[in-house]
């Protein structure tokens, strides 16, 4: 009986992790500003001339002009017999082309195990993990490596920054519940992304923000959160960071700037936020039609919940720094 009951909770397990299928809900031709996501990342994709959006929930949409769209489409295959567990949460998924295959960044986590209680917060074993497949919509499969990160370290957001040595790694944060200051921080990946080496390094903290705020024990200083950084380069050849925290209760996004143009740094925080506020977790990509946008989400608060929708800005990337540019309509 034990056996059988055994059996099929991994069947369930696999079906819930099923890629290439359309997740219920599927709709054709949703308005961008109808779909509800948190942490859009957009990837066109030169072979197929699509847009593929994912972010958090894991989940995927295609379009082919950025205004209408299809999905969600179900497309990472998970093992449940793995860390993450057979249903873990999906956060903050990213979609990077590079060396002729796709890769799926996201923030996984295993509700069902504690790695440690720090001022009475229970923290959930949470990592960034990297997935890969050999077309952009999926399925995309785990790798080599089971563990990309420390087991007793929770970590998100990671994301892809090529350094000027032309090694990869994974930029990610670590995060303030157990910290009390959120970092961002690299760590070198494979030369296929299959995994890590070596041990990770803080590029920046979060109490190094000269815009952030919070008010803590009645002192005001920079807000502990470090959440979704994206790297860029713009066309002097500089390298920026954007990321995000917050201005007390407004979600709100800033950029930093590589004095020594690689992943090192030192980082120089620009003293004003990079948007507007109520937007965050941006990052960039070039339209077909050769321009720049930044995807981000709106942030409002509805009965209680958050209310996050994608939204996309203009960019100038060609000078020295970025300059945000007009909301496409």
């Amino acid at each position: 009986m034990m056996k059988k009951l055994l059996i099929t909770l991994f069947i369930l397990c696999a079906l819930g992790t099923s890629a290439q299928t359309r997740h219920k809900g599927f709709r054709e031709n949703i308005p961008l500003d109808s779909i509800v996501l948190s942490d859009p990342a957009i990837l066109p994709d030169e072979v197929t001339h699509t847009y593929y959006m994912t972010g958090t929930g894991g989940l995927m949409w295609k379009s082919k002009d950025l205004r209408l769209w299809s999905g969600p489409y179900n497309v990472a295959q998970l093992d449940p017999k793995s860390w993450m567990g057979c249903h873990p949460a999906i956060w903050a998924a990213e979609l990077h082309k590079y060396n002729g295959k796709y890769y799926y960044f996201a923030t996984f986590t295993n509700r069902d195990v504690i790695i440690d209680t720090v001022r009475g917060n229970k923290i959930e074993r949470r990592a960034s993990h990297v997935l890969v497949s050999d077309m952009p919509d999926g399925p995309y499969k785990p790798m080599q490596d089971s563990v990309y990160l420390p087991a007793d370290k929770p970590t998100l957001d990671g994301t892809l920054g090529v350094d000027k040595d032309g090694k990869p790694y994974m930029v990610y944060c670590y995060e303030w519940l157990q910290n009390w200051d959120g970092t961002i921080e690299k760590i070198q990946l494979k030369p296929d992304l299959s995994g890590t080496i070596g041990e990770g390094k803080v590029l920046f903290r979060a109490s190094d923000s000269p815009w952030s705020r919070e008010k803590e024990d009645d002192k005001i200083r920079p807000n502990k959160v470090t959440d979704g950084p994206w790297i860029f380069r713009t066309g002097t050849g500089r390298l920026g960071m954007l990321w995000t925290s917050w201005i007390y209760d407004v979600y709100t996004q800033g950029v930093a700037y590589s004095q020594s143009g690689t992943l090192d740094g030192p980082w120089l925080q620009e003293m004003k936020p990079i948007t507007p506020p109520n937007y965050g977790h941006g990052m960039l990509f070039k339209t077909f039609g050769g321009d720049w946008l930044m995807s981000v989400h709106s942030h409002e608060v509805v009965n209680g919940k958050y209310h996050r929708v994608p939204t996309l800005f203009h960019v100038d990337i060609s000078g020295d720094k970025l300059i945000l540019g007009k909301k496409v309509l």
